[in-house]
């Protein structure tokens, strides 16, 4: 049997810091291993990373479900502290087809002239469209087709690392493309966005609950909650993930 691998919540939260939670970054390291693998990099994860001890140097491979802020919105802060630091390691970004343009674009809003400068490591994009996986880095990134307006293609991703799959939904309405995403699954972490009232393209938690029964993972956290979700923490028979949370799977 090998390892435990190493999941820490370094931002469990939604866009808007609802329940005072940092946006999406999921890290995750095997056993023995020196590199690590981020899933979504929203604006707050260099913030959150380095709360926790993290070192985003180590992060050899960013998946990353799609191109909103507070999904993918750290990346330029990734690269440039890297380049502050003198990182050698090279950085892998798997993601949807867009990707490439949509980080140039960030990185040149938010520091001018940041896009074209030659840096110590390289910074390597795979783009996967859905039905489609790239390897790197030992680890494999599956994605499949999330029901997500993000202006590109969104995704749901299987990640498989030291042994371990981990499925995600990223942001996206119920569709029953998620069974497969997280059958087998040794974690899976589903947003759970509303519970009185569903908003589109979001994940509605009661609409989750009706379709346990067809969910074949061996363990389900809720991501991303909003305002009606968190004040039903007590009474929801579901596991919420908060900042900082460490898990081993």
């Amino acid at each position: 049997m090998d390892a435990p691998v190493r999941v820490t919540l370094a931002g469990a939260g939604n866009a808007f810091g609802d329940g005072g939670m940092l946006q999406t970054c999921v890290h995750v390291q095997a056993a023995g291993s020196d590199g690590a693998l981020l899933v979504d990099c929203g604006a707050t994860a260099l913030t959150g990373l380095k709360r926790l001890g993290l070192q985003p140097g180590d992060v050899s491979v960013v998946a990353v479900s799609h191109l909103h802020g507070d999904h993918f919105g750290g990346l330029p802060f990734l690269i440039l502290d890297g380049q502050f630091t003198r990182r050698v390691r090279p950085l892998h970004l798997v993601g949807p087809p867009g990707l490439q343009a949509r980080l140039e674009r960030a990185m040149e809003v938010l520091f001018p002239g940041s896009a074209s400068v030659s840096r110590r490591f390289p910074v390597h994009v795979h783009e996967v469209a859905p039905g489609s996986s790239a390897l790197v880095e030992d680890v494999e990134v599956r994605a499949y087709e999330a029901d997500h307006a993000a202006g590109a293609a969104a995704l749901a991703l299987r990640v498989k690392v030291g042994g371990r799959t981990i499925a995600y939904s990223g942001d996206s309405a119920w569709t029953d493309t998620l069974i497969d995403v997280a059958d087998g699954a040794d974690l899976f972490l589903c947003e759970g966005y509303t519970f009185d009232r569903a908003v589109r393209h979001h994940l509605h938690v009661p609409e989750l609950i009706a379709r346990l029964d067809r969910l074949r993972c061996r363990r389900l956290l809720l991501t991303h909650a909003g305002p009606q979700v968190l004040a039903r923490r007590a009474e929801l028979d579901l596991e919420l993930a908060e900042d900082g949370m460490v898990l081993e799977v």
